[in-house]
């Protein structure tokens, strides 16, 4: 790429990031609020400013050229180092402003929140607006400029990997359980990898709303010789717990997920191999610094 006489416009930066991951003008139009003959101009003037093809026609619609990408590649830093630069200019400050935040079901009670009753407390400027998504949801949510800050998950054996204008902070690890009827004949203690082929006739029960439980129990399964049944699948973990004490079925579930109540449900805990679920906290890469999410992350962090 030739070396440019002055520095890109960081408007038009953008408007190429979003092109990149949204896909068509009339998406990015339809985002940002602009028109697409605006769009097509600015994108123009942007490639004459870098002295390089950055789009080609494809039919109808437009693609990066290999230089557009790379360029798109080295905007998000340039992007996020400016908004992080911005944030750090009000540092110092009380924290204050509205921080949007999405969480997975199972965190909302045991994280989200008691940090909301401690910001009410410590950070009282600081509003809090919570909203409830399966991560990859979260992930758009966070894209788009929707929310400020996610709280997910993966699983050890099925990670994610984060576009590159996100950034992720792992918080908390949870050990895996296998919930098995309380009428099963060796329903107490750990449960060994090898010892799962006892459950290869049985029905697995997962969640309705995103693949990877469905993965999860695959790998973990293969690892034990098997391929699982999967005919039941479930918004709701207490539905989940309530389908497995019917008899209806097995189920793996993190730690948080599990009702330890219940007399009809026994929780076995997985062999350390089968891996853990792993909760992040994920901003924008520019982000962390701004006061209100530094004081929301750090409240999550600490609880």
């Amino acid at each position: 790429m030739e070396p440019f006489g002055r520095l890109p416009d960081l408007t038009r930066l953008r408007l190429l990031v979003e092109l990149d991951r949204l896909g068509t003008m009339a998406a990015v139009a339809d985002h940002l609020g602009y028109g697409t003959s605006a769009i097509s101009k600015h994108l123009a003037v942007l490639e004459q400013e870098v002295g390089v093809p950055l789009l080609r026609p494809v039919g109808r619609r437009v693609r990066l050229t290999p230089a557009g990408s790379r360029l798109v590649e080295r905007a998000v830093g340039i992007l996020a180092a400016v908004e992080e630069a911005t944030a750090e200019l009000r540092d110092g400050a009380e924290p204050a402003g509205r921080v949007r935040l999405a969480s997975f079901y199972t965190a909302v009670e045991p994280v989200v929140l008691p940090v909301v009753a401690r910001m009410r407390r410590l950070h009282p400027r600081v509003e809090l607006e919570i909203s409830e998504h399966e991560p990859e949801r979260t992930v758009e949510l966070l894209r788009s400029g929707e929310v400020d800050l996610g709280v997910v998950y993966d699983y050890s054996l099925v990670p994610h990997s984060w576009p590159s204008e996100l950034s992720a902070r792992r918080f908390e690890a949870q050990p895996l359980y296998l919930a098995v009827p309380g009428s099963h004949s060796d329903s107490q203690g750990p449960i060994a990898l090898s010892e799962l082929a006892a459950f290869a006739e049985r029905g697995w029960i997962t969640n309705s709303r995103g693949t990877d439980d469905d993965e999860l129990v695959h790998r973990v399964c293969a690892m034990a010789g098997f391929v699982p049944r999967i005919p039941h699948r479930m918004d709701s973990l207490h539905l989940v717990n309530s389908l497995v004490g019917a008899g209806l079925g097995v189920a793996l579930l993190a730690e948080s997920g599990i009702e330890r109540d219940r007399s009809d449900v026994a929780f076995r805990r997985l062999d350390p191999l089968a891996g853990t679920r792993r909760s992040f906290l994920v901003a924008r890469a520019g982000q962390w610094t701004w006061p209100p999410i530094a004081a929301v992350a750090a409240a999550i962090r600490t609880r």
